[in-house]
């Protein structure tokens, strides 16, 4: 009399040598999966869900009311202002940040170190103390003879001021990174130093420009402290956006002020997609 015993199917062959068996791609770890989830939780308790309700806020009373709280004279002077000045603000940020840059990486002089950290100061200082020093150096009683005060010139003073390490500080890794002997081949083979820059170290500084300019963009059309005491608050003629969202606020006028933010985060966000998909299409076109 014969037992019939079940045989348990084969496994499929493990990698030579004995290894380990490869994971299934669509496997995640452990560790990945909570550090994903952490990830996510803390982007959307910080950023995603407080932004979330802004915007919902700002519809809060219908669409109508939302372009209406976003056109009435002074909040549509306020915006318009801090957005061309932001733009002035970037475009300078621009040219001066990458020459700034360019002189850190490339030139030699006494007192560099201290140059080099003095970048960072914006990064450090209070936006408050920021404008109380602008308003002391450029205000009515400027020991510089020079009067900025409750003027749109001050606004892009103090918006240039905040602004000043992004530039700078993107390109100049970069400048640290690139490789000195293309530039060494191009001389020898009698390229200017204008054609080298413009052949060899501009097409590898485009991206790092653009990102520093779009965070100086960005950063500009939010910035309160630094303009608030320099701009003298003048409704129709230096009053920023953030400076009207507050206004507003103080007016119990909350539906309003979610209105304009809320275009100040559209505007953000069409400016860094913008700056994303351009660098793409360079990274494809080589």
């Amino acid at each position: 009399m014969t037992t019939d015993v079940a045989v348990p199917p084969a496994l499929p062959p493990g990698p030579p040598g004995g290894g380990a068996r490869p994971r299934s791609r669509f496997s995640v770890p452990g560790g990945t999966a909570l550090g994903v989830g952490s990830a996510v939780l803390y982007l959307s308790l910080i950023v995603l869900i407080p932004l979330a309700v802004v915007a919902w806020r700002s519809v809060d009373q219908g669409p109508g009311y939302f372009w209406r709280a976003v056109t009435t004279p002074d909040a549509w002077s306020a915006l318009t202002l801090t957005v061309g000045a932001s733009i002035l603000v970037a475009l300078i940020n621009l040219v001066m940040g990458t020459i700034i840059a360019w002189v850190l990486v490339r030139d030699r002089f006494p007192g560099k170190a201290v140059v080099d950290t003095l970048i960072d100061l914006p990064f450090a200082l209070p936006t408050i103390v920021a404008g109380l020093v602008l308003l002391s150096l450029y205000g009515p009683e400027s020991p510089l003879g020079l009067n900025l005060a409750y003027s749109r010139a001050g606004v892009v003073l103090a918006l240039l001021f905040v602004t000043l390490p992004f530039v700078v500080r993107t390109v100049q890794p970069v400048l640290l990174e690139l490789d000195k002997e293309m530039e060494q081949a191009a001389a020898s083979l009698g390229a200017s130093p204008f054609q080298t820059f413009r052949r060899i170290i501009l097409p590898n500084l485009v991206p790092a420009m653009l990102s520093g300019t779009a965070l100086a963009f960005t950063r500009s059309i939010a910035e309160f402290g630094s303009t608030v005491l320099i701009s003298g608050n003048l409704p129709f003629k230096t009053q920023v956006a953030a400076v009207n969202i507050f206004s507003q606020i103080e007016g119990d006028n909350t539906t309003g002020a979610a209105a304009i933010s809320t275009v100040l985060l559209v505007v953000a966000l069409v400016a860094l997609v913008s700056l994303d998909l351009l660098q793409r299409w360079g990274s494809r076109r080589g």
